[in-house]
């Protein structure tokens, strides 16, 4: 089946790929983290800014004002946090990809399913494992 125009069956996403397959995974792979890596640097540029606003008028702020920068500090830091893991989450699914383990899942080693790699290609789980993971985490 196809991922974003890349095939991936079987167990194990690379065993059995030809060249060609194998690199089209890996650009998908590398543009997700390209694109999450911009969009990361863009937020850490926008949270100085932020920063340096909040720093410079401060004076005569009520509580109000105080608790809305501190919100929108938390929101600022929070998107930072996401959009490192996911770019952390790509940046394994390529290491995976040069290991020959990309497509089996990391718990059970089983193949993950395709239509869970379609929808997100940086998966390291089988849909099994995950839920048992948060079933555990909750």
């Amino acid at each position: 089946m196809l991922v974003n125009g890349a095939v991936i069956t079987g167990k194990g996403a690379t065993k059995g790929r030809s060249a060609e397959e194998v690199e089209q995974i890996r650009t998908i792979l590398r543009g997700r983290f390209d694109s999450l890596n911009a969009e990361y640097e863009l937020a850490v540029a926008e949270n100085q800014k932020l920063r340096l606003v909040e720093i410079g008028d401060a004076a005569g702020d009520d509580q109000a004002d105080s608790g809305s920068k501190t919100a929108e500090r938390d929101a600022a830091t929070s998107l930072l946090r996401t959009l490192l893991d996911r770019r952390t989450q790509a940046e394994h699914a390529m290491q995976r990809l040069d290991d020959g383990t990309y497509g089996n899942c990391e718990g059970c080693s089983n193949a993950i399913p395709w239509e869970r790699l379609e929808v997100f290609p940086s998966a390291t789980t089988c849909v099994h494992c995950k839920q048992n993971r948060e079933r555990r985490a909750s």
